[in-house]
């Protein structure tokens, strides 16, 4: 540490100082780095140190002893002389006692120092400015940058949600394309097996068709199955009426065997013929029998004449079609279940 003499006395000054000693108040001074002018070769120091340390010690100590040298002209009157102390890296750097004197030569020299210290002061704070503008232009980089980010991670949910949008509307038309090609296909799968179903139908009426005949030919129907009438002794006729002409053929409607064949009363001349499923076929008005009990016979085959024995009023033929039971079926639907059509 490096020690400095006592500050000197300064005579009187009138209009400066009162009669007691104390400085009359012409307003508060704070020394600082503006106000206190740099001189010497301590303007020098200050150019080539504009930051730091250095530039920071070499304002305190202006301010430090501008601030003694007040307080001490102000009591050197009355008190006594005090030691001020200060720290080698301040009194290194502190100004020539030169450069506060106002005598003719120093003035000159003040002059230029002081026009070379604003100089230097008006450099660094040139520096400043730049040191502002640069950190400005940063901050004004990151904002940007931040908006970029913002708008790049909203254009990417937007994205994200067009997409999420599209995906739906695709699962959602091919939801609904399934359903239709699902319905479609039922839609075809029901006509396919109902042609299927009308094919065989009539797969088998064809192949029935060659197992079963029609009785007679060259005819007209004049009566059907449960026909109401006097005529009738049941009040109801009983079986379907072929009309045609005496003599006309009368044939086997299947294969079968004779079971009867002779009178029987009101049906006249009757052949029952007995099919293999037990199911029995009557023809009655015959006028002539060419067929005998047991005889087997094949479908078309001729087995008797039309004719009007029994309880007619004319030419025609009877047929009475019952179940193995001996229960009563009407003709027409029976033969044209067997693919034959009256």
């Amino acid at each position: 540490m490096a020690s400095n003499s006592p500050a000197p006395e300064a005579p009187f000054a009138p209009g400066v100082f009162s009669e007691n000693g104390a400085a009359r108040s012409t307003g508060e001074w704070n020394p600082s780095a503006e106000t206190v002018p740099v001189r010497g070769r301590h303007r020098q120091r200050v150019i080539k140190q504009r930051g730091g340390f250095a530039r920071s010690s070499t304002v305190l100590g202006v301010g430090v002893i501008a601030a003694v040298g007040a307080g001490g002209i102000a009591t050197a009157q009355n008190k006594p002389a005090i030691s001020i102390s200060l720290p080698d890296a301040l009194t290194d750097n502190l100004p020539d006692p030169g450069a506060f004197m106002s005598d003719g030569d120093q003035g000159e020299e003040t002059s230029g120092g002081e026009n070379a210290s604003y100089a230097a002061m008006g450099l660094a704070g040139a520096e400043a400015g730049e040191e502002s503008s640069d950190a400005g232009e940063a901050l004004r980089s990151r904002i940007l940058q931040q908006v970029e980010q913002q708008q790049a991670a909203a254009e990417a949910e937007a994205r994200a949600a067009a997409e999420r949008a599209a995906a739906a509307k695709a699962a959602a038309d091919a939801k609904k394309a399934e359903a239709e090609a699902r319905k479609k296909a039922e839609a075809a799968k029901k006509k396919a097996e109902a042609e299927a179903r009308k094919k065989a139908e009539a797969e088998r009426i064809a192949k029935l068709a060659k197992s079963f005949s029609l009785p007679t030919s060259n005819y007209r129907i004049t009566s059907t199955y449960g026909q109401s009438g006097a005529m009738w002794s049941s009040g109801q006729h009983t079986g379907l009426d072929f009309a045609a002409p005496a003599g006309t053929p009368i044939k086997a409607v299947g294969s079968g065997t004779i079971k009867s064949a002779g009178w029987s009363g009101a049906y006249g001349y009757r052949i029952v013929l007995e099919l293999n499923d037990g199911t029995e076929v009557w023809y009655a008005h015959l006028s002539s029998m060419n067929a005998s009990p047991g005889q087997k016979v094949a479908p078309g085959q001729t087995i008797g004449r039309v004719g009007a024995t029994g309880n007619v009023t004319g030419d025609h033929l009877h047929l009475e079609i019952h179940t193995p039971g001996g229960s009563a079926l009407n003709p027409m639907s029976w033969l044209r279940d067997k693919g034959l059509t009256p």
